[in-house]
């Protein structure tokens, strides 16, 4: 005879954030539990297309319409994304019952190899260690990932270290750091069935 008990999906973990201010306009879309599906306008194409890694290698499923004032830079952009999106995680996880809460990965990209470790503690840090050379790619400024990820970490309440281990090409790094991320993330959110309430002795996350 099989048991019953338990065998109810888990809550749908979605989650969509609209933001508007003077500098961007932002609508994103998130699901937790999605297969790496991905519809991504930010009007910067290099944005888009790590965001895209981001989703495919972590089985996000992410719909993001961004809008800002990219005349200036891309500062506001970039930065705004990153909010939107831990707002989004933070959303999505809700009380984090259930859930690893760490998660890790190595990604490598031809030459370049990255390290990523996020903990889904409620505690934002971040650690950022990658030397990029050039000053831009596309239409974003380089320095601008460190921006991203740190907003990202903030608004998640997410502990997170990235470090680009080796590498010489920059837009291998960039790839790796984002699949790096993306498959952290994943591992993070994931369920595990011995976790009882949330994996903290303090009882809440």
């Amino acid at each position: 005879m099989t048991s019953l008990e338990n065998t109810s999906p888990p809550p749908s973990r979605t989650a969509t954030v609209h933001r508007k201010t003077n500098e961007t306009e932002i609508t994103l879309s998130l699901n937790l539990d999605g297969t790496g599906q991905y519809q991504i306008d930010t009007g910067i194409g290099f944005l888009d297309h790590m965001l895209a890694l981001m989703a495919r290698h972590g089985f996000l499923d992410l719909s993001i319409e961004a809008k800002g004032d990219l005349h200036i830079d891309s500062h506001h952009t970039v930065e705004d994304i990153g909010i939107v999106l831990g707002m989004a995680i933070a959303q999505a996880l809700a009380d984090k019952a259930g859930i690893k809460r760490y998660g890790s990965a190595i990604a490598p990209m031809d030459e370049t190899l990255a390290l990523c470790v996020a903990d889904l503690s409620g505690r934002s840090y971040l650690y950022f260690d990658a030397a990029f050379t050039a000053p831009q790619m596309g239409a974003i400024d380089t320095e601008m990932f460190r921006e991203f990820f740190q907003a990202v970490s903030a608004n998640a309440g997410m502990n997170l270290h990235i470090k680009v281990l080796h590498g010489q090409n920059n837009h291998h790094m960039a790839e790796a750091i984002f699949k790096s991320f993306g498959r952290a993330l994943s591992e993070a959110v994931s369920y595990d069935s011995r976790v009882q309430g949330v994996l903290s002795t303090k009882g809440v996350l």
